[in-house]
């Protein structure tokens, strides 16, 4: 299989880290990886907050509830929207859907170069994103996506195969 097929088909959900460090040259890679993406119009409206701060990682874990194994990560990677600088302006969508592609970058990057990650929503929830917004000193024109808490995996995590035929359409529903 392809290279990169074959890297899309392994990444999976990581929850468990060891306790080995992530470099700072591996969270350039990811975030490098998240500036791949693209955006509506090339306008690239993501910012990445990169967190290493122990405490601060455990502040994150305690307030948002689907990210409690942050505390354990050695590392996380915020991905967030500038609304002042998306495509259509403040009140559109599109910063939505550019930092969701950055996210899947990261989280394939990671899964290249042998780190475990995993998407925890912050956006829509008003609660997480008020939360992310507090601990981290986020202005109120960027909206916190996602946090994703990264490291090396513990254990042998494995993918799913989540293909379903009946997902699929041709040609019309």
């Amino acid at each position: 299989m392809n290279e990169a097929l074959k890297n899309i088909m392994e990444r999976k959900s990581v929850r468990t880290f060891t306790a080995d460090a992530v470099s700072e040259e591996q969270l350039a890679q990811l975030v490098k990886a998240g500036m791949a993406a693209p955006s509506a119009v090339d306008t690239r409206p993501w910012d990445f907050i990169i967190v290493t701060d122990k405490s601060l990682l455990k502040q994150l874990a305690e307030a948002l509830p689907y990210a409690k194994m942050a505390a354990k990560a050695p590392a996380a990677i915020i991905v967030t929207g500038d609304l002042r600088r998306q495509y259509g302006g403040g009140e559109a969508l599109y910063w939505l859907i550019d930092c969701s592609a950055a996210t899947e970058n990261i989280l394939l990057a990671a899964e290249a170069i042998g780190l475990g990650a995993v998407w925890t929503a912050l956006f829509p929830e008003a609660d997480r994103v008020i939360a992310a917004r507090k601990i981290l000193g986020i202005p109120e024109h960027i909206v916190p996506l996602n946090l994703i808490p990264l490291g090396v995996p513990a254990g042998e995590p494995r993918a799913k195969d989540k293909y379903e035929p009946g997902q699929v359409h041709k040609n019309r529903w």
